[in-house]
């Protein structure tokens, strides 16, 4: 599943997935570097996209305070 057509919900679950693995008994050190990246940019994804939250919840707060 393409990590662009995930709602927030969904890519921070697939995040929480991601780290887990880091901690479970298929952790490999030859698989870590490619697994952290994953989850390096899974976890940049997420935070554009809470940035624009914010984003438009602020403009939201300031059209209703007028």
């Amino acid at each position: 599943m393409s990590e662009n057509k995930l709602n927030l919900n969904q890519k921070i679950a697939e995040l929480d997935k991601k780290v887990e693995w880091f901690y479970s008994e298929d952790f490999a050190l030859e698989n870590a570097v490619e697994k952290y990246k994953d989850a390096i940019k899974l976890a940049k994804d997420i935070e554009k996209d809470l940035k624009n939250l914010k984003n438009e919840i602020e403009v939201l707060s300031e059209d209703f305070s007028k």
